[in-house]
């Protein structure tokens, strides 16, 4: 997969068979990797070992015989060189947690949860680095960029950033998830790449919401350009760099998330729009929609940083039940007129 001929085949250990999961196994399989697949669900490990298919979360794709799956983490850890965290950000502490007695020094760890500790307000190498403490120095990289699972899985061609502030470790994953369909950038800035990944699931759901109400292209891409405004803000504001949320794990996630058919996000605020109850939209999906649950902590977090993010406050409205979806609109229009 990489274009290093004489990378070393990895044992590479993914906790979390969602989707996401899934496709990240899939993908590392073929390259030769040898890949142990953490599930929650029992039954999704039994597929995936019997079947050699996950039908709950990525139905349709065939995993390699190297990827084994087990819901034990002392089985899932054993041996593991690489960890990639792929669990929905609300239980990523409690995961920690768990994992914790089997992880070691060694280890890369890779985020690839695209959300916030809805709780602490922590972004997710915070949640880690605060459950871990100082029993050993962390390497810690954050993936994230435009990426559906199943158009991963399917092989189509799809560009990522890995942050780190240690660049040896993001430059090795870099090198050992980089290939003909996946090409990796590094960066340094952990909090642009994360906050970007969290915050654009919050805006991709106002913007299903003006898909759902039939508005039209105009608003949907003054809604695009003015929701990558309040990421900058509130990402810089956290020290970030600007120019971290104008690539991938910011505009670009940010495009892919807003106007994609596959985005759960979107889906959520298509339906909002329609007249749907929030908890009728949320227990009919299969995978966790990351912007309903991120809303509130991207609010507070706001708030925290005395930040400016009007669209997130309304889309926070919609979610409570305080604001019809044609209301939050208007009174986006409506705001006092200001230089850009």
């Amino acid at each position: 997969m990489a274009k290093n001929s004489e990378l070393v085949a990895r044992r590479i250990s993914i906790i979390g068979a969602g989707g996401w999961g899934t496709a990240l196994a899939l993908t590392l399989a073929q390259a030769g990797h040898a890949i142990t697949l953490w599930a929650f669900e029992q039954e999704v490990a039994e597929e995936i070992r019997s079947r050699r298919e996950n039908s709950l979360f990525l139905p349709g794709f065939r995993l390699p015989e190297r990827v084994r799956a087990t819901n034990s983490f002392r089985e899932a850890l054993g041996g593991a060189e690489i960890v990639v965290l792929a669990i929905p950000s609300h239980v990523c502490g409690r995961i920690y947690e768990e994992m914790l007695p089997a992880l070691r020094a060694d280890m890369v760890f890779v985020s690839a949860t695209k959300g916030l500790d809805t709780a602490k307000l922590m972004r997710m190498s915070e949640v880690f680095r605060h459950v871990v403490g100082d029993r050993f120095a962390v390497r810690f990289v954050a993936l994230s960029g435009p990426s559906f699972a199943r158009e991963v899985a399917a092989g189509s061609p799809t560009a990522l950033v890995v942050a780190s502030e240690d660049r040896a470790a993001a430059q090795q994953i870099q090198q050992e998830f980089s290939g003909p369909t996946l090409r990796l950038y590094t960066s340094t800035d952990v909090a642009g790449v994360e906050l970007g990944g969290a915050v654009k699931n919050v805006i991709a759901i106002a913007a299903g919401v003006v898909e759902g109400l039939g508005l039209g292209h105009n608003p949907a891409a003054a809604l695009i350009t003015r929701g990558l405004a309040e990421m900058t803000r509130l990402a810089c504001s956290a020290g970030a760099r600007r120019e971290t949320l104008a690539g991938l794990a910011g505009l670009g996630d940010l495009v892919l998330t807003c106007t994609g058919e596959l985005s759960r996000n979107r889906a959520v605020g298509i339906e909002l729009a329609k007249g749907r109850a929030l908890a009728d939209i949320v227990n009919s999906m299969r995978m966790v929609a990351e912007g309903v649950k991120t809303t509130a902590a991207v609010v507070a977090l706001a708030e925290r940083h005395r930040v400016e993010m009007p669209i997130t406050q309304q889309v926070h409205r919609l979610l409570q039940g305080q604001i019809s979806p044609r209301e939050a609109i208007r009174e986006l229009m409506e705001r006092a007129l200001k230089e850009e």
